[in-house]
């Protein structure tokens, strides 16, 4: 634990060094959605492979760059593509940034990732504020000896979307004419794609979407006492009775597209964030 407390250390100091303000929140893209920050004034700009003890961004539409700028009123630090298990990472390098982003300050997280829709009243490009998460990755980035200066052993997670954050994307939905969905989130260990038995159980169990990412992010941001927003891009629809074949390519673009409405989202959620949300 000690080394890996000393390299969140030098990865975060060697950034406070080289920007102006230390950030208040951090947002991390996911699969596609790279431009979904294009309301960011960005003042500094860095290279995952730039930075001491960094991991890095194999998956195709994952850039592998930190921005910090300015959004609205705050600081931000954006992570434009993040890390899989199914990269080969272990869950503690795969909540690396979050552990910096704690280090630097960063109060709220807001997670992005593109999923696949359970819910069969979703449709592909529709944007899900995700109310709960499933674990089913079969690990927990709080494994091992607990670092008691990051966050209490057993952290509480019945509130571990921040209700408040999710009202103002709602809200922010409503004001950009942008319909959301809201539901549950499974994450997997991925990265094969799911049976139609797998989509069935998911379903049984209360699933509305299904990814390979954000709940390592998550339990290490709610261990750290960061207030979470999570937005899931749903790419496309499984339906176990009349399962389609779904190709990557097709996901990313789907992503892609529906970026700027969740950049709309994102800059009207930064904009009303208040001390009452901060606190």
């Amino acid at each position: 634990m000690e080394s890996y407390k000393q390299k969140v250390i030098e990865a975060a100091e060697h950034l406070r060094a080289q920007i102006d303000r230390p950030p208040l929140i951090g947002l991390l893209t996911g699969t596609g959605l790279g431009e979904s920050v294009n309301s960011l004034d960005v003042s500094a700009s860095f290279s995952y492979g730039d930075l001491p003890h960094f991991p890095l961004s194999t998956v195709e539409s994952h850039p592998g760059r930190l921005l910090f700028g300015r959004m609205r009123d705050y600081q931000v630090m954006v992570m434009q593509g993040r890390f899989h298990m199914y990269e080969g990472y272990s869950a503690s390098e795969v909540v690396f940034p979050i552990r910096v982003m704690q280090r630097l300050g960063v109060k709220i997280l807001i997670l992005t990732n593109a999923a696949g829709g359970l819910n069969l009243s979703f449709n592909a490009g529709d944007i899900m504020v995700i109310r709960d998460h499933i674990n089913l990755t079969g690990s927990n980035p709080l494994v091992g000896p607990n670092e008691q200066s990051w966050g209490i052993r057993f952290p509480d997670m019945t509130r571990t979307y921040d209700p408040q954050l999710s009202v103002l994307a709602e809200k922010a939905g409503r004001a950009g004419g942008i319909p959301l969905k809201k539901g549950v989130y499974a994450g997997l260990k991925g990265p094969s794609l799911e049976t139609p038995a797998e989509v069935q159980f998911l379903k049984t169990i209360g699933a509305d979407a299904v990814g390979f990412s954000t709940i390592h992010e998550v339990i290490a941001a709610i261990h750290a006492g960061m207030k979470v927003l999570g937005l899931s891009t749903i790419t496309n629809i499984n339906n176990p009775d009349e399962p389609v074949p779904a190709s990557v390519d097709d996901i990313i673009a789907v992503a892609r597209a529906a970026a700027p409405k969740l950049d709309a989202v994102i800059s009207y959620v930064v904009a009303h964030i208040d001390e009452r949300i901060l606190s």
